[in-house]
């Protein structure tokens, strides 16, 4: 059983981290958003890349612009956080449980 419960922490540790990441990098594209960025430089098409599908599915399911400000990054930081009290807690708890 402690073999169950060491791996279900590990895939909640690996999953808080790659949240976290993500998280960071949805930040990272918000800031860059608001400057002129080289859109031939390898970081600003990595960051687009990874983040564009994500915003551009908010922003097609829920068009909240207000006055020209994109509100899908704050969404998404908003389920990261839930994802990572609710799905990686659960893990951690289910894990110190076995």
């Amino acid at each position: 059983m402690f073999v169950l419960a060491n791996f279900l922490s590990a895939i909640a540790m690996v999953l808080d981290y790659a949240l976290t990441i993500y998280m960071w990098i949805i930040v990272a594209g918000a800031v860059l958003s608001w400057v002129s960025p080289d859109p031939y430089n390898p970081i600003v098409r990595f960051i687009n890349t990874v983040t564009e599908p994500v915003l551009y599915q908010i922003r097609k399911r829920l068009p909240a612009s207000f006055g020209g400000l994109d509100l899908s990054p704050m969404i998404v930081i908003l389920v990261i956080i839930f994802l990572q009290r609710f799905l990686v807690n659960s893990l951690y708890g289910l894990a110190f449980k076995l």
